[in-house]
């Protein structure tokens, strides 16, 4: 007999096409940017400070937009952010210098800088608790495969259209999915025509708005609890953004490959993460369901993948060979990804009340990251004229990484006797 469907799962499919179109609307550029550096007379280092600008309100927006998605919705915030970043990514094929391409990027940063906080609060609503691993890998895994298939579409559009047109097409694409998602969603699973009450027994208890609105966020132990999280999570973005925003010019440059070649290795460099996030989250929860042990799950998961990353990006600074660093690149990129799902659903472990703020506050770091590590990667390699001298930063702080790592314990949730005392409701047992 046929699997029916699940009003979650589909839910799943919903997210998993906006990671979907907002990983290739924020990463289109870096396929783009040796054309516009061309047409708009930039420098290299000037295409960093653009490639950069879309991470500072992303950075500084993970924790106002987490909060406002656990406060207002998903269904509302995620509603109205995808109307800022699909006429933003529109006017980006509209700019015609530094400052008009900086304004765009920063309204892109200013969209999807609520987007990931608010869907895993969607997640930890409409999914149980042993799937969040899974449902984390599952979603970054579409925003990998739109890190793959970004190249070659993107080139694709180039050539036939021009690289203005492929900003405009892809601005269509994320209004579309706007207008599903405000159809499709409700904020409380019980609420929706196709729920079931099987379904609904499995998940977890529904905080309303209001209900929410009532219980305090414990700052100070959120803050405690999640920091190290973050400064793992910038360690693991650094070297992110470093194959988002550099890669198809280190290809193309590096190896002298044209657009299409460029984009081809790029892509299948960058397959390697889909594999690498759908695998983090499902064999962090199996671990997870099998001992019980939700610290080693979460943290063997994130030193196994740093270590692997570590390791395979060592050929960067000694080779100089296409298949083999493709190859060495493709490995680091699917152990770094190992990391990815594990990373997002820490927070939803340890603070699923707060699941939007906690997670935005983890997310911090990956923001930050992308505000320094496609500035600093530019101006190293506009310095030194030598793409490997910035790989070594990569790899250093890779290393770190791992030794943050052992300081994580997601296995103690974020409960009560964190919360003033004169906060708790003695009958209702939540804050008030």
């Amino acid at each position: 007999m046929k699997r029916k469907l699940t009003v979650g799962n589909k839910v799943l499919f919903l997210l998993c096409a906006m990671y979907f179109i907002t990983y290739i609307d924020r990463v289109n550029i870096a396929t783009a940017a040796p054309f516009m550096q061309k047409d708009l007379n930039l420098s290299t280092t000037e295409m960093g400070i653009i490639l950069s600008a879309f991470a500072y309100p992303y950075a500084f927006l993970q924790i106002f937009g987490g909060w406002i998605g656990d406060k207002v919705g998903p269904k509302k915030t995620l509603t109205i952010v995808g109307a800022v970043w699909s006429v933003t990514t529109a006017l980006t094929g509209m700019v015609s210098g530094i400052f008009t391409a900086i304004i765009a990027r920063v309204g892109l940063g200013l969209g999807e800088g609520a987007a990931f906080p608010t869907a895993t609060k969607a997640m930890s609503q409409w999914l149980p608790k042993d799937k969040f691993g899974y449902a984390q890998g599952i979603v970054h895994s579409a925003s990998r495969l739109g890190n793959a298939v970004t190249p070659p579409i993107i080139a694709l559009l180039i050539v036939a259209f021009g690289w203005r047109e492929s900003f405009f097409i892809m601005g269509v694409i994320s209004v579309v999915w706007m207008f599903i998602w405000m159809w499709y969603f409700r904020d409380n699973p019980k609420n929706h025509p196709k729920m079931t009450a099987e379904e609904l027994e499995n998940l977890p208890p529904y905080v309303s708005k209001s209900e929410q609105s009532k219980i305090p966020i414990p700052w100070k132990a959120l803050s405690r609890r999640i920091l190290p999280v973050t400064f793992v999570d910038f360690c693991y973005g650094w070297t992110l953004w470093v194959y988002l925003t550099w890669l198809p010019s280190f290809l193309f440059t590096s190896y002298n490959l044209d657009i299409k070649n460029s984009a081809l290795f790029s892509a299948g460099i960058l397959l390697s993460g889909v594999i690498g996030d759908t695998l983090g989250g499902v064999i962090s929860d199996k671990i997870y369901r099998k001992t019980g042990n939700l610290k080693l799950a979460r943290r063997s998961m994130l030193i196994v993948g740093l270590t692997g990353s570590f390791i395979f990006l060592l050929p960067t600074l000694f080779v100089h060979n296409l298949t083999l660093i493709a190859v060495s690149m493709s490995l680091a990129f699917f152990f770094l990804e190992l990391c990815n799902a594990v990373l997002w659903a820490i927070p939803m472990d340890i603070a699923p009340k707060h699941a939007g703020t906690a997670s935005g506050m983890m997310n911090t770091g990956f923001g930050v990251a992308g505000m320094l590590s496609p500035v600093v990667f530019g101006f190293l390699i506009a310095v030194s004229g030598n793409w490997q001298v910035p790989f070594i930063m990569s790899i250093v702080l890779l290393g770190v990484g791992v030794l943050v790592t052992l300081t994580i314990d997601p296995s103690k949730q974020l409960t009560e006797p964190d919360l003033p005392i004169d906060k708790i409701n003695p009958e209702t047992k939540i804050g008030v």
